[in-house]
């Protein structure tokens, strides 16, 4: 599993954007990037700048994926059928740990794989400890009842932060979510504006 060296909160300094959409995220007031040299990030950037700030964009938002993970899924998402862009959107959110963050039952996209990796959810009632793993339509994600009591969870539940969007249907008796289908990037609830055509034109080059 790969280790997350850098503080959350700095990942969305260093991209300039609130990037999970958090009331106390301290890019909402220090809008500038970290560093002696903050004062000249706001010089023009080049198309490749560009590009890069979109594809690290996106993949930070996943927490924890790595650049090898991000370019293995990117290639995937071009050897399928279609806009190269929307199939690496869908590849994403059909990850487990996303499918868990969406639902609301963690409060981060880390706590997510964490709780994944700690063996909390159930997929079609069978536990699943890979927070890769992806979840096809019509499967069922489910808290095993063991741990629907932990802190986590119930503050996680209790938050209005985020909504759950309409391609997950919830059954927050049981804790339950089914994944009904994989979603265009127009259905994914991003606090900012993803560029998947950017990171298409990245990898392109």
């Amino acid at each position: 599993m790969s280790k997350r060296r850098n503080r959350k909160y700095g990942i969305s300094r260093r991209l300039g954007v609130n990037l999970w959409g958090r009331a106390k995220d301290p890019v909402n007031t220090r809008n500038f990037t970290p560093g002696q040299h903050a004062a000249s990030a706001g010089r023009k950037r080049t198309n490749f700048g560009i590009q890069l700030s979109a594809k690290q964009k996106l993949k930070r938002y996943y927490g924890d994926v790595t650049e090898k993970q991000f370019r293995k899924i990117y290639q995937e998402a071009s050897r399928r059928k279609g806009d190269t862009g929307e199939n690496l959107i869908g590849l994403l959110e059909s990850r487990l740990d996303a499918i868990v963050y969406r639902s609301n039952f963690v409060p981060t996209i880390f706590a997510a794989r964490q709780f994944v990796n700690h063996g909390h959810i159930l997929v079609d009632g069978k536990r699943v400890n890979i927070a890769s793993y992806r979840v096809k339509p019509g499967q069922v994600v489910q808290i095993r009842e063991r741990s629907r009591q932990l802190t986590i969870v119930i503050e996680a539940a209790q938050s209005k932060e985020r909504s759950v969007p309409e391609y997950l249907e919830l059954n927050p008796a049981n804790m339950s979510v089914k994944y009904n289908r994989i979603p265009n990037l127009s259905d994914v609830p991003y606090p900012v504006v993803m560029e998947p055509n950017l990171v298409v034109e990245f990898y392109s080059r």
